[in-house]
């Protein structure tokens, strides 16, 4: 019998969008489900956005590109990264991407070989377990401190790095929890990374979606992290822009040769015209963007003032992303079995806080950025009810 299927693909990771599935067979039965399980905007993107990539087909901007990028685009996210993020680097050192899941797949690739140990800071995001693994790399889980609101511990990533250790890997703002990591902590990561001469993986693609005092930093900015660190962005959230699958990585020169054969064997390049919708987004107005920031905020005052008042669940306020992370220990359920009794019976998608590894255990997973106030209003009375019939 023919051989099938490669043999990097037998992995432990996960083979599906988690609760994502179970949901979409009620959707096929018509059932009035509201979904909070998918971490996508609830809003359209922004017309000047749309008519610049309207305008690039208009104007015959529809054939074989640069590989790195188009050279106008690529000169646009210098200047944001200057201006936002901190970040010096060159045209060459930018590299544009099919979204931040493009970016950081060409970046495992690149960086790990059969064996190489990669840290994921415990709750991850599961993409990038199956990552490591079609690398050929070794997962080796820290976990967060979840008694400090899942910030980062330099002791348990410490006692996690061994000869084989090669990356960190850090979402930040975090996915799934809503944290956005301080300086300090930043810094204690950049330590570990100079001392024991180790990549930084960074998924910056919540790097606008703060809120109250909170404030992003790009840890590529910290002394001495400029040369190890492979920073990805992507113009899914902030922007409305998912469906477009566009994003962009940056990386020290020294790194990139290798980052870009992977790009340019796996898919050439990204759409052309697609990329002058991506600049005007960088370059034109805010006030789209900054509206949908402050939408998520409003929806998150609504979610978590409603989660404290359910008995046997406790939430502690996003200081960013779209998401909230309750702890629903005091229900005495599992957070899978939990998750599948909601969407049974309050017809709310809600994703279990095991999906994101095991210190996500005991929480939920909610998305509320994926649907508009009034619906996520609504789905919290549905949430209300079942909690108090528990």
């Amino acid at each position: 019998m023919m051989k099938w299927p490669a043999q990097r693909l037998t992995t432990g990771s996960k083979k599906s969008f988690g609760m994502y599935d179970e949901a979409a067979k009620l959707d096929a039965q018509g059932a009035d489900l509201i979904h909070l399980e998918f971490g996508r905007p609830h809003a359209d993107t922004p017309v000047h956005i749309k008519e610049a990539a309207k305008a690039a087909l208009d104007a015959g901007i529809v054939h074989y590109g640069d590989f790195r990028g188009t050279l106008s685009f690529r000169q646009a996210l210098v200047e944001k990264l200057r201006s936002f993020n901190g970040l010096d680097y060159g045209v060459d050192e930018v590299l544009v991407t099919n979204g931040l899941t493009h970016a950081s797949f060409a970046a495992f690739m690149a960086a790990i070989d059969p064996g190489d140990e990669v840290i994921l800071l415990d709750p991850y995001y599961p993409q990038h377990v199956g990552k490591t693994e079609l690398a050929g790399g070794k997962v080796v889980i820290a976990e967060l401190d979840k008694a400090d609101n899942f910030a980062i511990s330099k002791e348990k990533i410490a006692a996690k790095i061994t000869d084989r250790t090669r990356m960190i890997v850090l979402i930040n703002p975090a996915n799934p929890t809503g944290r956005v990591y301080s300086r300090a902590e930043l810094q204690a990561v950049a330590d570990l990374a100079i001392a024991h001469d180790l990549l930084v993986l960074s998924d910056e693609v919540y790097e606008y979606i703060t809120y109250d005092q909170a404030q992003h930093v790009s840890i590529a900015s910290l002394p001495g992290m400029r040369e190890r660190t492979i920073t990805c962005f992507a113009f899914t959230k902030a922007y409305s822009m998912d469906g477009w699958r566009v994003g962009y990585l940056t990386a020290d020169a020294r790194l990139m040769p290798a980052i870009l054969r992977i790009t340019m064997t796996d898919v050439t390049h990204v759409n052309v015209f697609v990329q002058e919708g991506a600049r005007a987004a960088v370059e034109g107005p805010q006030d789209a963007m900054h509206a949908l920031v402050e939408a998520d905020r409003r929806k998150r005052d609504i979610v978590v003032q409603a989660l404290n008042q359910m008995p046997g669940v406790t939430c502690a306020e996003p200081e960013g992303t779209i998401y909230a992370f309750p702890d629903i220990s005091g229900t005495g359920r599992g957070s899978q079995e939990l998750a599948m009794a909601i969407l049974q019976e309050a017809h709310v998608v809600v994703e279990s806080g095991s999906f994101y590894g095991p210190s996500g255990e005991g929480h939920l997973r909610i998305c509320f950025g994926s649907e508009s106030e009034a619906r996520v209003s609504e789905a919290m009375d549905r949430l209300t009810r079942f909690f108090n019939t528990l």
